[in-house]
């Protein structure tokens, strides 16, 4: 793949939120004092130093502000960055440049700033529409304030997406439907729909290894996620990605970067950075305690505590895993390019198997060599994944 035809997207981290919800595993805190002018000089820093990394920076295509939770930056921090991103990349005509935000009605007042500043894209965190749920989720907002701020935020931005949480105890089929039709009626053209899983480190971890039940079993899940892409498909919005569905068009170009393997640097505490460079692949990660991640840049210019160099297995590795989660799959000449022949990486007898099984297919639109899941498939690829790389 060309320089010209690889896409560079750059990922801000704000570490903040309001309090922790209990099945976040991301690099958040909470705080109430938080030195903005020291954050704003550190990612100015941070942006520069990781530029530096590049062999020939390419002009950014995306910009994603995530965290934590970016809509309690003040909309001039996020201007900030922007003009100094434009200086250093420059941005391609069509640049996306989103910024995930909370529907309660504090944050919601900033998206006209946010606008102002440069964002193009929101992604609201309204994950339920029943209050129960929303408690359980540990939830700031209400579902008056949720839906009020995706109609203020749909006045004010062309493209706007929102998070759901799906597979909660006691969800039903009718419950889920009904929720999914109620926000079809909106006119959304994107959608992030996200089985709850129970991470490591989180407070649902804990309370699920002290014996709480907090997700719906298995085979219900799996039928809440049959009849989600089934519901989401008859509306016109495409599976694009395993937990994504969009109208042609409105795709999320930042999630793709990923999805895609092509670079991105990412700044903040915590954030991660991947990209090619010499025939490599390499991998950069921040400090993650805000605190350390300040003292750091104000006294290298970076935080960058990490730096690693891809085997061709693990290169070919993170490929696949990215790459299967796409509707579209991955083209195996593409990592046969970077990694070596995929004998070396691709266990062919496995992948025999589930062929057979109906879990996996070669799309016949190009040329038999590009690999993708079955809709039976992607509902085992973490396990087809396991078993098919070497």
């Amino acid at each position: 793949m060309s320089r010209e035809d690889r896409s560079l997207g750059l990922y801000v981290h704000w570490p903040f939120c309001k309090a922790k919800c209990p099945y976040c595993d991301f690099n958040s805190h909470v705080s109430s004092q938080v030195d903005y002018a020291a954050f704003q000089t550190g990612m100015l820093a941070e942006m520069r130093h990781l530029a530096s990394h590049l062999e020939q920076p390419s002009k950014l295509r995306s910009i994603f502000f995530g965290g934590g939770t970016p809509s309690l930056m003040p909309p001039d921090l996020i201007a900030a960055i922007l003009a100094e991103a434009e200086q250093i990349f420059g941005f391609a005509t069509d640049i996306e440049i989103t910024a995930e935000a909370n529907p309660t009605s504090v944050e919601t007042a900033k998206l006209t700033g946010f606008k102002s500043a440069g964002v193009n894209r929101v992604s609201l965190g309204i994950q339920a529409l029943d209050p129960a749920q929303l408690h359980f989720l540990g939830r700031e907002h209400s579902v008056t304030e949720a839906l009020a701020a995706l109609a203020l935020a749909q006045t004010i931005f062309e493209r706007v997406s929102i998070d759901l949480i799906y597979g909660l105890p006691g969800q039903t089929p009718v419950n889920w439907q009904a929720t999914l039709r109620q926000l079809l009626g909106l006119g959304l053209d994107h959608l992030s729909l996200y089985q709850l899983t129970i991470e490591a480190g989180t407070v649902f971890y804990t309370r699920q290894r002290q014996g709480d039940v907090l997700t719906g079993s298995d085979d219900v899940v799996a039928g809440l996620f049959e009849m989600t892409n089934a519901t989401m498909e008859e509306a016109g919005l495409a599976a694009y990605e395993v937990s994504n569905y969009a109208r042609d068009g409105h795709e999320c170009r930042h999630n793709l970067t990923y999805w895609q393997a092509h670079d991105w640097l990412g700044i903040g505490p915590g954030a991660h950075s991947r990209f090619d460079r010499q025939g490599q692949r390499v991998g950069l990660a921040t400090r993650r305690s805000p605190q350390s991640w300040l003292e750091m840049t104000a006294l290298k210019g970076h935080a960058v505590e990490t730096e690693c160099v891809e085997t061709p297995m693990g290169w070919a590795n993170e490929m696949l895993m990215m790459g299967l989660r796409l509707k579209t799959g991955i083209d195996l000449n593409l990592i046969e390019q970077k990694c070596g022949p995929r004998q070396l990486w691709l266990d062919q007898n496995r992948l025999a198997t589930h062929f057979e099984a109906g879990l996996l297919q070669f799309l016949e639109d190009h040329n038999g060599d590009r690999l993708a899941t079955t809709a039976e498939g992607r509902l085992l690829l973490n396990s087809l994944l396991a078993d098919i790389t070497r």
